[in-house]
């Protein structure tokens, strides 16, 4: 299925932890069993992952711990390398970019939400979200204005001058979230970004998360072991299990 409306495609991606994972690939390719690799000293975090992402989708990765899914959401922002297979962001070779281009896509094409906030403690909410602006080279007082549209979009009005010491975990969140939106990114990695919160605030969050969607219409990857969160948020769910793409489909 070549799908032109597709802004990330994986083809055959693996991701085999190890001395030497390319070779030990190559001779075991036709059948990838984790067990035999592992009795060999290797761990298979990636098994043959193949699928698209359309633009304006949202597409929940989930499974258990060690399931994979960071691993693999790693291998599309090229944090890790894959061992083998390809990777296109919007018809481009990922795994051919010389660094340069990728800290240049990564930059202008790629937000990125984790589970810890990360959020600069000497620097105020704005200084944080406007960060990345400043970064790239954008001018302070752009930055600091974009900073601000992105404060109201994250309903944080009134704390710009706040430290994160100073706000709750939902808040910083929500810093986080704004950071990552500021540079307007495409495409959006959320790994588990609401799991380090307490379920009223996570609902809220979802709910946020589900307005800004409705309104910035990202392309979205979004990592969760939340089964009701999966179903909340998922135009498509991917299930993972060793590594391998079990399922891939609708909610329902």
């Amino acid at each position: 299925m070549e799908n032109e409306n597709s802004v990330i495609k994986c083809d055959s991606v693996y991701k085999i932890f190890g001395t030497n994972a390319e070779k030990m690939l190559e001779d075991n390719k036709e059948n990838v069993d984790p067990k035999v690799f592992q009795e060999k000293g290797y761990i298979v975090g990636v098994n043959n992952a193949s699928f698209e992402v359309s633009k304006g989708e949202i597409l929940v990765v989930m499974g258990l711990s060690g399931s994979g899914k960071s691993t693999l959401l790693r291998c599309i922002s090229r944090l890790t390398e894959a061992t083998a297979g390809k990777i296109y962001i919007d018809g481009q070779d990922l795994l051919s970019l010389k660094n340069k281009e990728l800290i240049e896509l990564r930059r202008n094409k790629m937000g990125m939400v984790f589970q810890s906030f990360a959020l600069l403690p000497h620097k105020t909410v704005i200084e944080n979200i406007a960060f990345p602006l400043i970064i790239k080279g954008i001018k302070t007082n752009e930055s600091i204005s974009k900073a601000l549209e992105m404060v109201k979009l994250v309903g944080l009005e009134g704390r710009e001058n706040y430290f994160p010491r100073e706000l709750s975990g939902g808040q910083q969140q929500r810093v986080g979230i704004a950071r990552s939106l500021a540079v307007e990114p495409d495409i959006w990695f959320l790994d588990e970004p609401f799991s380090a919160l307490d379920p009223l605030i996570r609902k809220e969050m979802q709910d946020e998360f589900l307005r800004l969607q409705d309104k910035l219409q990202k392309t979205i990857m979004f990592i969760t072991h939340d089964f009701d969160e999966a179903l909340k948020l998922a135009d498509r769910i991917a299930i993972m299990k060793d590594g391998i793409i079990e399922q891939l489909d609708t909610p329902a």
